[in-house]
């Protein structure tokens, strides 16, 4: 077996996840807990589910006039998500 140059264990997580589709999952993942901080608790209140498919995240709100609020702020939740990230993870945010 050829020895190779040590690697650090968070090489090593990075490389395997990035060989696999573990890091894509993992990230979608955390975007949809982002939106708890993005939003804030206040507005989280009325979120009641909420999923990621496809690089979108889905949105349930209860009430309607803030429904209407947040699709003006659409795009400026999906930046500051994706700025947390550090990458462009999320294509769309959609609320329903």
């Amino acid at each position: 077996m050829k020895r190779t140059e040590p690697i650090s264990i968070k090489q090593l997580i990075d490389k395997v996840m990035l060989e696999s589709d573990t890091r894509e999952a993992m990230m979608q993942q955390r975007a949809s807990y982002l939106w708890t901080e993005v939003v804030g608790a206040g507005v989280n209140r009325f979120t009641f589910r909420r999923y990621v498919d496809k690089g979108v995240l889905h949105v349930y709100i209860t009430s309607a006039s803030l429904k209407n609020d947040l699709g003006f702020l659409r795009q400026n939740i999906l930046k500051e998500i994706n700025s947390r990230l550090g990458a462009e993870v999320l294509s769309d945010i959609v609320i329903h």
